[in-house]
């Protein structure tokens, strides 16, 4: 059976971390979201794999070449819908055909379940079904799908999944998938609903965290590094090569470390935190629960919780990350989440910053001594703050 993937999209409600960076791309436990969907994919038996690229597309064409399973690309030169993206890739497209999302994870076991079954989609329950595609089932079949609604009956929500006839894929015209699928529903069309057994998507950047979450018990426990032997570790814990652990490190799992960092010593590194490589995290700090993207460093004496860290950030002594819930400012609104700071690429931050419920925009330089709590601010990029 073939796959395809639709990677096209920019990711805009992800911003910082897509400014610069197409939202399949973004590391969570160590891996960009579109590596875990292949992984899945290979792992549920299906190897015959369509990605169809948009956004930073160079991007994502390199990150695929290293991979060492094949996948064809294709090209979806404006970004008109999911519909649109698949049709893109319509003439490589033999026979039925899997539906996936390249920013979302899909587990194995959901993928083989609607694998199984022609004409069907895979729905999930969600706390905020607005944020996606609200599905009415009956007798095991979708009766209706309403993308987006602003007040959601149920919280029954499609994953943006689905696996589809080759008549369905012939006769389709619609620019988003779930006006395909209404519309073959008014064809009294039978759409199966499959319920999936582990799934999540990243509407927000806090959003990452529970991806996470979820990704991090999978782990391999390689330890590949150079550990103290004063080194403190329990639960799942994987460390790259080339990285140190210095003494008096306490390691909580499930927990996992990129290549070439340095750790220590006296670090405490608790559950559910992902660090990427050449990461050097100094003396006295402690790290919950967060996410650390590659060539960051994080001074001494300093506490990062709940917080989303990007590639090449620079944190000085004593700064402090609290995770609080409150009213974020989005792209159009305020959202109510939770994190303690989120940040785009290359900041720099002087000693003794203090975030709490902050975002923090790409090459923003913030002077010692500024206390960003209280005001769940989102600072541009590009911006000094003093």
């Amino acid at each position: 059976m073939q796959a395809v993937i639709l990677a096209a999209g920019e990711g805009v409600r992800l911003r910082p971390l897509t400014q610069n960076k197409p939202k399949a791309l973004i590391p969570v436990a160590n891996k960009p979201i579109i590596e875990h969907t292949i992984l899945s994919l290979l792992e549920a038996g299906i190897r015959d794999i369509i990605v169809v690229i948009g956004y930073r597309k160079e991007q994502v064409m390199r990150h695929l070449a290293h991979l060492s399973v094949p996948v064809m690309i294709v090209r979806q030169t404006e970004q008109l819908g999911t519909a649109h993206a698949l049709l893109c890739a319509r003439d490589r497209i033999a026979g039925d055909v899997l539906v996936l999302p390249g920013d979302n994870y899909i587990d194995p076991d959901s993928i083989r379940d609607i694998a199984r079954i022609k004409n069907s989609l895979l729905y999930t329950t969600h706390r905020q079904p607005s944020n996606f595609g609200v599905v009415t089932i009956e007798d095991d079949a979708v009766s209706s799908i309403t993308e987006k609604p602003v007040l959601a009956s149920r919280m029954t929500v499609s994953c943006g999944v689905y696996h589809l006839g080759s008549e369905l894929l012939a006769r389709m015209t619609a620019q988003s998938l779930s006006e395909a699928i209404d519309e073959e529903i008014r064809r009294d069309t039978r759409i199966a609903a499959v319920k999936a057994h582990s799934w999540q998507d990243a509407i927000y950047p806090w959003d990452l965290l529970v991806m996470n979450d979820r990704l991090l018990p999978f782990i391999s426990q390689e330890k590949s590094g150079i550990i103290s032997s004063s080194v403190i570790m329990q639960g799942k814990v994987s460390i790259g090569s080339g990285t140190k652990i210095g003494p008096g490190t306490v390691i909580t799992g499930p927990v996992i470390i990129g290549e070439d960092c340095t750790i220590g010593p006296h670090v405490v590194i608790e559950p559910g935190t992902s660090i990427g490589s050449r990461v050097k995290i100094e003396p006295f700090t402690v790290i919950r629960r967060s996410i650390l993207m590659d060539d960051v460093v994080i001074a001494s004496h300093s506490s990062i919780s709940g917080s989303v860290i990007g590639e090449g950030c620079t944190l000085g002594e004593y700064t402090s990350a609290i995770y609080a819930r409150g009213f974020i400012p989005s792209e159009d609104s305020a959202i109510r989440a939770g994190c303690g700071v989120i940040m785009g690429n290359g900041v720099f931050c002087k000693p003794s910053v203090m975030f709490e419920n902050t975002i923090v925009g790409n090459e923003v330089t913030i002077e010692g001594r500024t206390d960003l709590r209280f005001s769940c601010t989102r600072i541009p990029d590009k911006t000094r703050v003093i």
